[in-house]
C-alpha cells in the first residue's frame, strides 16, 4: 500500500454566503470529531475566502480557492491573482475545472498558465482532466486526458509536479448523478500514474495524489476511495451537507498506517 495521504475536497462552487459557510464548518467540526489520517480542503466562492479561512485556521482543515488568474496584478477586471488568494490563507487552487472549461471558454493552455502562476505563489494546483460523454463513447478518454496533462504539466519543474494534485473528473458524472465505476475510475487513475512514470520518474508518480470527481457520495465512496491509486475525492453537490460531506471522509482509508 502507499502512503498517500489521502485527499478530500470540497467544491462548494457557487453556493454559499458567509453565513452559510460558517453554519456549514461548525456543523462539519462537530459531525467530524477526528479526521484520521485524511487532509481536508474546502473551497468556498471567493466572498468566503477570508472569513472561512479566519475560521478554518482553528481546525484542521485546509482553505482551497476555485480558480486563478495567472497575472499578479493589473487591470483584468473579475479576476484574481494567486498572490491574493495566498493573503488569505489558501493553500490549494482548483484549476482547469471542466465546468470552467465549458462556461468560461477555458482551454489547455490557459490552464498551463493559472498553473504556472499557482505555483509562482506557493499554491498547490489542484489540476482537472476528464473527457465529456461523446469522448469516452468514440474511445478517445485516453487521448483527451494525455493532451490535457501534456498541456498543463509542460514547462514544470519536477519538484513541482510531485507537489501537484490531479483530479480525475468525467465530464458526463459532474452534475449528471452518473457515476463512473469503480473499475472505470481505477483504470483511468492507473493510466495516468503510469503516464507520470514514464514521463517524469517513478517516484514523482507515485508521490502524485490522484482525486475522483463526479458525483462522489456517501453511498459510492468507499467503493470508489479504496481503489489502489484514487487518493481521494473532489466533491460537488455533496459537499454542501456536513453530515454527508462527513460521512464521504469517513470512507477514505487511513492508507498512512499501511504497508
Amino acid at each position: 500500500m502507499t502512503n498517500r495521504t489521502p485527499f478530500i475536497v470540497a467544491n462548494w462552487k457557487m453556493n454559499f454566503t458567509v453565513p452559510d459557510a460558517l453554519k456549514f464548518e461548525t456543523a462539519l467540526t462537530h459531525e467530524l470529531k477526528a479526521t484520521g489520517e485524511v487532509e481536508i480542503a474546502i473551497a468556498p466562492p471567493f466572498t468566503a475566502l477570508y472569513s472561512l479561512g479566519v475560521t478554518l485556521a482553528e481546525t484542521p482543515y485546509k482553505l482551497a480557492a476555485q480558480n486563478v488568474f495567472w497575472e499578479e496584478s493589473g487591470a483584468y477586471t473579475g479576476e484574481i491573482s494567486g498572490a491574493f488568494l495566498k493573503d488569505v490563507g489558501c493553500e490549494y487552487v482548483i484549476i482547469g475545472h471542466s465546468e470552467r472549461r465549458q462556461y468560461f471558454g477555458e482551454t489547455d493552455e490557459t490552464v498551463s498558465k493559472r498553473i504556472r502562476a499557482a505555483l509562482r505563489d506557493e499554491l498547490v494546483p489542484v489540476m482537472c482532466v476528464g473527457e465529456t460523454l461523446p469522448e469516452r463513447e468514440a474511445n478517445k478518454t485516453w487521448t483527451i486526458i494525455e493532451r490535457q496533462l501534456k498541456m498543463g504539466l509542460a514547462s514544470i519543474f519536477l519538484k513541482d509536479v510531485e507537489r501537484f494534485v490531479i483530479a480525475y473528473e468525467p465530464v458526463w458524472a459532474i452534475g449528471t448523478g452518473r457515476t463512473a465505476s469503480s473499475a472505470q475510475a481505477e483504470e483511468v487513475h492507473s493510466m495516468i500514474r503510469d503516464w507520470l512514470s514514464k514521463n517524469c520518474d517513478g517516484a514523482t508518480a507515485e508521490r502524485v495524489r490522484i482525486l475522483y470527481g463526479g458525483s462522489v457520495k456517501a453511498k459510492n465512496a468507499r467503493e470508489i476511495l479504496t481503489q489502489p491509486n484514487v487518493d481521494g475525492g473532489l466533491v460537488g453537490g455533496a459537499s454542501l451537507d456536513p453530515i454527508e460531506f462527513a460521512n464521504i471522509i469517513r470512507c477514505a482509508p487511513q492508507r498512512s498506517q499501511s504497508n
